[in-house]
């Protein structure tokens, strides 16, 4: 059976000289791998949302992906280095929490309108991906509050909270060094990873670090 379907790229594996498995979320299978035979490899940058075509299969779990199109050119992120790496980072912290086969209510509408927002962005962004750890921790359940985060980030509670708690663009503009930002960001991967109960090793932090310090 074959049916279309909007993809989010979080990952990509080698398969065959010619194939990768491409580890996306999508509306209809949530968190699912597909394998794509003769890759074009720019369609398959972090958080890239494409269409494809699905071929679903009886023999295998791994069903195929193909005839793939963009209709989100993302211009807005692809020339930033800052947002490129921010998109670097969060595609890994996705890929790396949700497990495959999850389809959690709503969470690839949401993922969809973040990344779209991210691109729209002009400036004052640094905070994104801070504001987007917060949410994400929001749409998998845990429901972040003041008291359930102050373990995880003591002395920084206030300026998580106001993240958390105010309105989008106020939360872009919460003032903080780059360092603190990069305490921030290492202590709310730690709280996801207790939560989702996933050994969450985020390579692409450390992009983060340099280009934000």
């Amino acid at each position: 059976m074959t049916t279309g379907d909007r993809l989010i790229i979080l990952h990509t594996t080698k398969f065959s000289e010619t194939s990768i498995v491409v580890h996306t979320l999508s509306r209809e299978y949530g968190r699912r791998s597909f394998l794509v035979r003769k890759p074009r490899m720019s369609m398959f940058l972090p958080l890239n949302i494409v269409e494809a075509e699905i071929v679903e299969s009886s023999k295998s779990k791994l069903f195929l992906a193909r005839n793939f199109s963009s209709e989100f050119p993302l211009n807005g992120i692809r020339n930033n280095i800052y947002k490129n790496s921010i998109t670097l980072f969060l595609s890994e912290m996705l890929f790396k929490t949700l497990k495959d086969g999850a389809r959690e209510d709503k969470f690839f509408e949401w993922c969809e309108s973040r990344i779209l927002l991210l691109d729209a962005l002009e400036s004052d962004f640094s905070n994104f991906h801070l504001r987007f750890l917060l949410e994400m921790a929001v749409q998998l359940g845990f429901a972040p509050e003041r008291r359930d985060l102050m373990p995880f980030v003591g002395e920084h509670c206030e300026l998580v909270t106001q993240l958390l708690e105010s309105q989008f663009p106020e939360s872009m503009m919460v003032p903080m060094s780059g360092a603190v930002r990069n305490e921030i960001a290492d202590l709310l991967v730690r709280y996801i990873e207790y939560h989702s109960e996933s050994a969450i090793n985020i390579n692409s932090l450390r992009v983060l670090r340099e280009l934000f310090i």
